[in-house]
């Protein structure tokens, strides 16, 4: 049997165009749309363009930060990879994650391994950009971090999955003064993170 294919482009053209039609209704600034259309072509749920949550400085935090090259710290190995650090090259940024660095070291409170991540790059955190696409427990943390420890990223990304936590830990991100973006309820994941920070970087790219 014969089949007749489209280009890649052809094909994130063609669903793009689908995303802002499925859209229609909805009212977003320019760069606010580009993430949510990022991740409903990542997901194939169209329900994200309701439950993502901005902050009114999230991009324009998240993209001086980028061109400024700051650090990226991300929960776990999953964002880090899936980030597009090949267009980071002109800004410079170091991505950085701690899972399971040292993992042999003694766990006497036997804490989450993702929020002894948060806890090891603690001290790298200011001015930073978090992305947390995994675990309510290291979004937590940061949480606890920036009420209680004095700590200031300059975004922090926040779209964990789980039943267990996952939408407390987004409404505790929500209520802080901290630039943040975020989404309503248990849906998330490493994927999404990682199509939030990379539309961030095509549109620090795009505005060289």
């Amino acid at each position: 049997m014969s089949r007749e294919y489209m280009a890649p482009e052809e094909i994130e053209k063609k669903s793009m165009e689908i995303i802002e039609r499925e859209l229609n209704g909805l009212t977003y600034s320019f760069e606010q749309k580009q993430i949510i259309k990022r991740v409903i072509h990542t997901t194939c749920d169209v329900e994200f363009g309701k439950s993502i949550i901005f902050h009114p400085q999230a991009i324009a935090a998240g993209l001086e930060a980028i061109k400024s090259g700051k650090r990226i710290i991300t929960d776990v190995h999953m964002v880090e990879a899936g980030i597009r650090a090949y267009d980071l090259t002109d800004f410079g940024n170091e991505i950085l994650c701690f899972f399971d660095k040292d993992k042999n070291e003694p766990n006497k409170n036997n804490l989450p391994r993702a929020v002894l991540a948060m806890r090891k790059a603690q001290r790298y955190m200011n001015e930073s950009i978090i992305v947390i696409g995994n675990a309510p427990t290291a979004l937590f943390e940061v949480v606890d971090m920036i009420k209680e420890g004095g700590v200031r990223p300059v975004l922090v990304i926040g779209i964990p999955v789980g039943f267990v936590g996952a939408a407390k830990s987004k409404e505790e991100l929500s209520q802080l003064e901290v630039p943040y973006i975020t989404n309503k309820g248990r849906k998330g994941g490493s994927t999404i993170a990682c199509a939030i920070i990379n539309a961030l970087i095509k549109l620090a790219n795009s505005r060289l």
